[in-house]
């Protein structure tokens, strides 16, 4: 994945320079978490998580490359898309997507990976991390048929942080209460923001908006 080099004289760089430069400072800037929050993260995934992971459609992967650069990506599919292989283990299938396989890369190069469990609805979420792999065993693929057909690879996590995840964000974001969302024309598009990032003259909007609508037709290659 290419990256971009950071600017020099940015802003970021302004703020870097007053940044918390050590733990013991940061530590000192929030109260100690409660021993109940502290004690909750547990390395294996037990039966109220496997339930959990059963009714989640949504899950975000979290990875870095060797050089620390970072990606977070969604994965989406039936609820239980995700299968638990036994008590630390879970296996998540690859839809082929935009096919740069920044994530893919990332647990390649290092083999660790953070996941985020989402169920549409409610607050809570679960999230595992722990040393990650991408599988292309057959035995494996064969199991993960959410869509009726085996994905390309799966991303195996083996789990050595599981706990439950703080609900304040969603409830602060108002996720799941459509009265509160915005307006759909309050945002710019996806064609929107695709477009302006190309910079490519020779592209439309109907150009992409089309390209779009036809990667939309498959969600498994």
């Amino acid at each position: 994945m290419t990256t971009t080099p950071p600017q020099t004289g940015s802003l970021f760089d302004a703020l870097r320079s007053t940044a918390v430069r050590d733990t013991a400072r940061l530590r000192e800037l929030y109260e100690r978490p409660s021993d109940l929050v502290s004690r909750k993260a547990v390395d294996r995934i037990h039966e109220a998580a496997r339930r959990f992971i059963a009714c989640a459609s949504l899950v975000f992967v979290a990875s870095a490359d060797a050089d620390g650069h970072c990606d977070a990506t969604p994965r989406g599919g039936p609820a239980g898309f995700v299968a638990v292989l036994d008590e630390f283990t879970v296996a998540v299938p690859d839809a082929t997507g935009n096919k740069r396989l920044d994530t893919l890369h990332n647990i390649v190069s290092t083999g660790r990976a953070g996941l985020l469990f989402v169920v549409p609805g409610r607050e809570s979420t679960l999230r595992i991390n722990g040393r990650a792999c991408v599988s292309e065993d057959p035995e494996l693929l064969a199991r993960l048929t959410p869509v009726g057909k085996p994905p390309r690879s799966a991303i195996v996590v083996a789990a050595e942080e599981v706990y439950q995840h703080c609900p304040k964000s969603f409830l602060r974001g108002n996720a799941w209460k459509p009265e509160r969302w915005l307006a759909p024309d309050a945002m710019p598009s996806s064609a929107e923001i695709t477009l302006s990032h190309l910079r490519d003259p020779s592209l439309t909007m109907e150009d992409i908006v089309q390209s779009e609508r036809e990667s939309l037709l498959y969600r498994y290659e």
